[in-house]
């Protein structure tokens, strides 16, 4: 049995793991708001949107963190949330206040591996505060790095059954950056400054760029940022092979500092032949899901995805919306993907700053309606790299992304290269989880999501969302493939949604999730099946009914 909250938790590292966007909030297209519990074992590994499932079982965590709260990813007491609202006890129309069951959180948490949390130790201590997405950024580190890191959550995933840590593969891409220097160079306002495509230049006034095209892509006028806006610098001509510019925001400038130009994207191929080499690697070590770097246009996600067929590789794409091209594209990109990750920092530096809030929502609700996962990214605790406490705006930023819906939140430098990791992950699960549990339950039938009134599951699953959302009940499904749970997931219901794949007995199915603290005795539930052949009701394959939890 396993708690799989939002669709991000997952992993094929472990036979028939779950993927990471599956629950009703979840990266599966479902919402948020319902955490998976997978009973059994699925018939077949094939799940509709290409999500599989895990048999597991919950336990204690074996490695206690003494300043972080154990095992977030599974049970946690709901009376543990300070002041938590009425909306989340077990107090609805069917009967009196209960005993609250256990909490779950549901939205993902996706934490970047580097230098402070490639050790076994850490990658141990990350999953038990709630990590459930371990990052490899492709744009550091090198082959043997990221193996290392590839085996320790296999091993970790093949030690516990009832947890599963997903790997996600972010690719480099078609980055323009300055380059090598002996020593930082201080840029101060109104100085001259110039970038040249001639390799090997290190001046106090010129530095190296590593893309032939920089000259042609830029014009007078134009605006360049350095570290997505840490530093500004104005064209004001431009020759054969040097950009001379005008320093307006100083600062230090560092060896390999990327370069964006405001409102503009390079002409580069969005996958690199350096991507294309890590992206082998992805599949010669089965990772979960490629984040894809600067996004154009939909052609990239298809030449991927037919790569990824000829090898037979079960891998999701996730595109990394950042470029400024990428906006009026978003439609067909996100047809053609498996979900999007709004990586903020570079979309923040091609377009206006002001902007990035409204398109961090509007692709957020375009995901929904496409009943796909959606990651928000950058800066969501970057003061936590240097300081032990985020700030008061970076925890409202988190409560924002839950309440807008985002599938998965994001941890960059806070845990590649911070001096807090395991603390920024607490925060991140605490804020998550307080946030969540202040979301209202919604009555109201799933807007933004076209019934196929001619399938008989996407109906049953439908209708069992609004009367779940009405009774404020938990969901109890019983599903052999697995298919039926993340249908169910994609009109995201309030509550916790329970997948049984063999089970054919209500009471010791009741017992079981009672001793786990997650029902309690009187409380009322949702039964969903759906399906060709029957496990619960045998004389019928679709059923849905409300019935009391009785020892």
């Amino acid at each position: 049995m396993a708690a799989i909250n939002n669709q991000m938790s997952s992993s094929r590292t472990s036979a028939d793991a779950s993927r990471l966007f599956s629950s009703s909030r979840s990266f599966a297209g479902g919402d948020r708001s319902a955490a998976f519990l997978y009973v059994g074992k699925p018939a077949r590994r094939t799940v509709p949107s290409g999500f599989k499932l895990r048999s597991m079982k919950l336990s204690e965590p074996s490695v206690p963190l003494p300043d972080i709260p154990i095992s977030p990813n599974g049970p946690v007491p709901a009376d543990k949330l300070n002041s938590a609202p009425d909306s989340v006890a077990v107090n609805n129309i069917l009967g009196n206040d209960k005993t609250r069951p256990i909490a779950l959180r549901k939205t993902k948490i996706v934490c970047t591996i580097g230098p402070s949390t490639s050790s076994r130790e850490m990658i141990w201590k990350l999953a038990e505060a709630g990590m459930n997405v371990a990052r490899l950024n492709m744009s550091h580190g090198d082959h043997a790095s990221h193996q290392k890191t590839v085996d320790l959550v296999k091993e970790y995933n093949a030690q516990f059954e009832d947890k599963v840590i997903a790997i996600m593969l972010d690719t480099k891409g078609p980055e323009v950056r300055s380059g090598d220097l002996p020593q930082p160079i201080n840029l101060e306002e109104g100085q001259e400054f110039n970038f040249t495509i001639e390799r090997g230049v290190a001046t106090e006034d010129t530095v190296s760029v590593n893309y032939d095209d920089f000259v042609n892509d830029v014009e007078v006028g134009d605006t360049l940022l350095v570290d997505g806006g840490m530093m500004s610098l104005v064209v004001t001509a431009k020759s054969k092979e040097v950009v001379k510019c005008e320093v307006v925001d100083g600062g230090e400038l560092k060896s390999r500092r990327h370069l964006n130009v405001r409102g503009k994207s390079a002409t580069l191929p969005s996958i690199t032949d350096k991507d294309w080499d890590d992206i082998k690697f992805g599949v010669d070590n089965q990772v979960d899901f490629y984040a894809v770097s600067f996004v154009k246009d939909a052609n990239v996600i298809h030449e991927l995805k037919d790569y990824l067929k000829s090898n037979n590789a079960d891998i999701h794409v996730i595109p990394k919306i950042e470029s400024a091209d990428s906006i009026p594209n978003l439609h067909s990109i996100l047809s053609a993907s498996d979900g999007a990750m709004v990586a903020r920092g570079d979309l923040g530096a091609e377009l206006p700053i002001e902007e990035v809030p409204l398109l961090q929502e509007d692709i957020i609700r375009r995901c929904h309606s496409m009943q796909k996962p959606v990651i928000v990214a950058t800066n969501m605790l970057e003061s936590m790299i240097n300081h032990p406490t985020p700030t008061r705006a970076e925890v409202s930023d988190i409560a924002i992304a839950v309440r807008e819906g985002a599938d998965a939140i994001m941890l960059s430098g806070e845990t590649a290269h911070g001096k807090y990791p395991l603390k920024a992950v607490k925060v991140m699960h605490t804020v998550a989880l307080r946030t969540e549990a202040s979301l209202p339950s919604n009555t109201a039938p799933p807007t933004g999501y076209y019934v196929l009134q001619s399938h008989m599951g996407d109906m049953f699953a439908f209708h069992a969302t609004i009367m779940a959302n009405t009774l404020n009940t938990p969901i109890i499904v019983f599903t052999r493939t697995g298919s039926m749970a993340v249908q169910l997931s994609h009109y995201r219901p309030s509550s916790t949604i329970f997948a049984f794949t063999n089970e054919q007995n209500l009471n010791p199915m009741f017992a079981m999730l009672q001793d786990k603290g997650l029902l309690v005795e009187g409380q009322h539930v949702t039964l969903v099946q759906s399906g060709a052949q029957p496990i619960w009701r045998e004389e019928s394959t679709h059923h849905i009914q409300v019935r009391e939890v009785q020892s």
